[in-house]
């Protein structure tokens, strides 16, 4: 859910950091329509670049795939639940604190990358023990999802309004919600019917989820752009680096569910 990490770090960085000289150029603006102050750090190296913030989604995607190989060859599967349920619980929990403090997300977006890996890794593993191949294919189509998102961005077919923002926002939070109230009443061993099911309506819920955790691309490439411009700290590259990760794991799994219940 990596918008919603993006946008509240924006607003963080405004209260903590244009105080301390990080600021904009002359008539930039926040996501929201706010007006940030013009500062001295703005256009120099000191500040979040599309370069750097390429470098560090980069780098947090290496460690994602390296510790989920690692994962999928090495961990036993008497230990494949506790591993997966720990580690998604423990990248929560990271999301939370980066969103508040995107300060240390230099130290919290590889310590992200290593339990997503894991989770993915042993994910990855269940899919393709029942379905051979679906691995392959999950991360072609994420992959051209990527692509497609990014095309439709910089070629300006695709434009980040207010009102987009909005939505995909609150269908992300709505989705998160969502989620975690599963989670929860699988404990009980109680199961929201039809969503996850492999029938159309199950279907059809997971590629809406799908065009959502993609929507949120759109978001991460345009915090990144007028990030770069209004001259934000520099390790906001981090920042919008762990935000792009977030989003590609989302959209993933989401691919994965979706083809394993297309198969099944």
């Amino acid at each position: 859910m990596a918008n919603t990490v993006l946008e509240r770090t924006l607003n963080n960085v405004n209260q903590e950091d244009l105080k301390a000289g990080y600021a904009a150029p002359q008539g930039a603006v926040d996501q929201f329509g706010n007006s940030i102050p013009s500062g001295s750090f703005a256009g120099t190296d000191e500040t979040m670049s599309v370069t750097g913030s390429a470098r560090a989604a980069l780098g947090l995607f290496a460690i994602v795939v390296a510790v989920g190989t690692w994962a999928w060859i090495s961990i036993p599967d008497k230990n494949l639940r506790v591993v997966v349920i720990a580690a998604a619980l423990l990248g929560f929990a990271i999301v939370l604190l980066t969103r508040s403090k995107p300060k240390i997300a230099r130290i919290t977006a590889p310590l992200y990358a290593v339990m997503q890996g894991l989770v993915l890794g042993l994910i990855s593993r269940i899919y393709e023990n029942a379905y051979s191949g679906i691995v392959v294919q999950a991360v072609l189509a994420t992959g051209a999802i990527v692509f497609v998102m990014y095309t439709l961005y910089s070629t300006g077919i695709l434009k980040v309004t207010p009102r987009f923002r909005k939505i995909v926002i609150s269908a992300t939070m709505g989705i998160a919600v969502f989620y975690g109230l599963s989670f929860l009443l699988s404990f009980f061993d109680v199961g929201i019917p039809l969503v996850f099911d492999s029938g159309p309506v199950g279907i059809i819920f997971s590629l809406f989820f799908i065009s959502i955790a993609a929507s949120t691309l759109a978001l991460d490439f345009d915090f990144i752009e007028r990030g770069s411009q209004a001259g934000l700290p520099k390790y906001m590259d981090w920042a919008a680096g762990f935000g792009l990760i977030v989003s590609i794991v989302w959209i993933y799994l989401e691919v994965l569910r979706l083809l394993g219940n297309i198969r099944n």
